[in-house]
């Protein structure tokens, strides 16, 4: 039982040390695709969330599973492993999640991308993340940088060729935007669409993969714990249950 028990201190060590992995890999999704999430038209389960939820509550409970294993409690241990089992569930979820909604998310940005530039003059949240997708990706519009001359934004400025926001232009010192030059020099001329489809879905397959690593490493945790549970006795009470004077 020694080897056992010992096993279980050292996974549940893993296990806490898993867990702020899922949390920082939490806090850098919400960070680095919030933005982009904003524009998507589709709904989805917000995996970011998922993370940061079940990566703090690991880091409580692999501690408590250490201390379990430590002090031989059996019906903490039995806890413990119910815990992992939930930890599992939502492992699987938020992986499977990330893989099965990757090409929705992707989609829901065409849609999202052209409702931004239609309503930049008017939605400043959506405005601000488009503003924030263009100087990032170095792109503009939606397929190229002509998908604002149609925008209601482009025929306020009421310029012959065009305008498109100075975060198009790849340096903002001496960037003639609007009016636009009839050569479009100075600004980005590939559009998001495709750069946000990249970048997001490259992100979501790294997010998929720690989370269905981390859920298939408590089936581990789990059969310890069971089985430490299980190998201790409980604690003899005395016949009739009472107690002697």
């Amino acid at each position: 039982m020694a080897v056992l028990k010992l096993s279980l201190m050292a996974f549940s060590f893993v296990f806490w040390a898993a867990g702020l992995i899922m949390l920082t890999i939490g806090i850098w999704a919400k960070i680095s695709l919030g933005t982009y999430l904003v524009l998507s038209t589709n709904e989805y389960p917000n995996t970011s969330v998922i993370l940061l939820a079940t990566g703090t509550a690991v880091i409580i409970w692999g501690f408590l599973g250490y201390v379990s294993a430590a002090t031989e409690h059996r019906c903490l241990l039995r806890t413990y492993g119910g815990f992992q089992l939930a930890v599992l569930a939502a492992g699987l979820a938020a992986g499977l999640s990330s893989l099965f909604y990757r090409k929705d998310i992707a989609e829901g940005f065409q849609n999202g991308l052209r409702e931004a530039i239609h309503s930049y003059a008017e939605d400043e949240e959506k405005a601000e993340a488009l503003d924030s997708i263009q100087r990032t990706l170095d792109c503009c519009g939606v397929e190229s940088y002509r998908d604002w001359f149609s925008s209601p934004w482009s025929m306020e400025q009421q310029s012959p060729n065009g305008s498109v926001p100075v975060s198009c232009c790849r340096a903002r010192k001496g960037c003639l935007h609007s009016p636009l030059p009839s050569n479009a020099r100075g600004i980005y001329h590939d559009g998001c669409f495709s750069k946000v489809c990249d970048f997001v879905s490259d992100n979501m397959f790294y997010i998929a993969t720690a989370a269905l690593g981390l859920a298939l490493m408590q089936v581990v945790g789990i059969i310890l714990a069971c089985l430490l549970a299980a190998r201790i006795l409980p604690h003899a009470e005395p016949p009739g249950g009472v107690t002697s004077r």
